[in-house]
């Protein structure tokens, strides 16, 4: 179905809080999933991002959940479906053309980087 989601994920470490921003791709019976310290913006540089291990569908459609063992909370901030304009899903090197609100454009992927493209 070429579904994408952007989770905001924020853990409480005592006194501080550490967000980070999970990007998950569906690719038949889990996700592909990135992890980006900062939202890319259009036409802007290329943000470093890290891959983390596949996630199951379900986070697709979740909105606000708390995760358990103390992992902290996610909260879905962008979501859409994707155009693969790639030759295949293939996590170092990607591209998507996303229709959310945040993410709207070329999305590119290639190593550990990302950047989004918007025509004007």
């Amino acid at each position: 179905m070429n579904r994408w989601v952007l989770l905001e994920h924020k853990v409480s470490l005592g006194k501080l809080v550490d967000i980070h921003y999970d990007f998950l791709v569906e690719d038949e019976r889990e996700c592909l999933t990135w992890k980006f310290l900062e939202i890319p913006l259009a036409n802007k540089e290329f943000v470093q991002i890290v891959r983390q291990p596949n996630h199951r569908l379900v986070w697709l459609s979740r909105v606000d959940h708390q995760l358990s063992r103390n992992r902290g909370q996610v909260k879905r901030i962008d979501h859409g479906t994707f155009i693969n304009v790639s030759p295949k899903l293939d996590f170092q090197e990607l591209r998507l053309v996303l229709d959310g609100n945040l993410l709207n454009g070329l999305f590119e992927i290639s190593g550990n980087f990302c950047k989004l493209t918007k025509n004007n």
